[in-house]
């Protein structure tokens, strides 16, 4: 098993308008690009052992210059993504304050933005987008 990737989201809690964080290195997953080749497995299967992703959310707020705490675990998708020959679970992560912390993520490189923004994202990143949404929204 591959180390864990985030998916940083923001939603209203109002209005429930969800924006994703598209990060410095330009896609939507943490910590870093995904590898060439990534792919979704949509297995419907939970392995037996989960990485818990709690020391990458921590250093993820210390990467974006936000307090601790700023993050929590939302929900793990019921896909992974297959890298090379080994698997890697993804997570959402929301950003707990009532409003998206724009200021703060805008100065390390990272912008929030609509799934309606995402066109240019590579499929592989549009299609975990569609999952994430699908699992937010319903």
């Amino acid at each position: 098993m591959s180390d864990p990737h985030l998916i940083l989201y923001h939603q209203h809690p109002v209005s429930a308008r969800t924006r994703f964080l598209r990060l410095g290195h330009g896609g939507i997953c943490a910590p870093g690009p995904l590898p060439p080749g990534s792919r979704i497995i949509e297995s419907g299967t939970t392995p037996q052992v989960v990485v818990h992703p709690g020391a990458l959310l921590r250093a993820l707020e210390r990467e974006l210059a936000l307090a601790q705490g700023a993050l929590a675990i939302t929900l793990r998708f019921p896909v992974q993504l297959a890298v090379d020959e080994t698997t890697a679970p993804v997570f959402l992560a929301r950003f707990v304050d009532h409003d998206p912390p724009i200021a703060e993520v805008g100065a390390q490189g990272a912008r929030f933005i609509a799934l309606t923004q995402a066109s240019a994202l590579p499929p592989v990143e549009l299609d975990l987008l569609r999952h994430a949404y699908e699992a937010l929204l319903g």
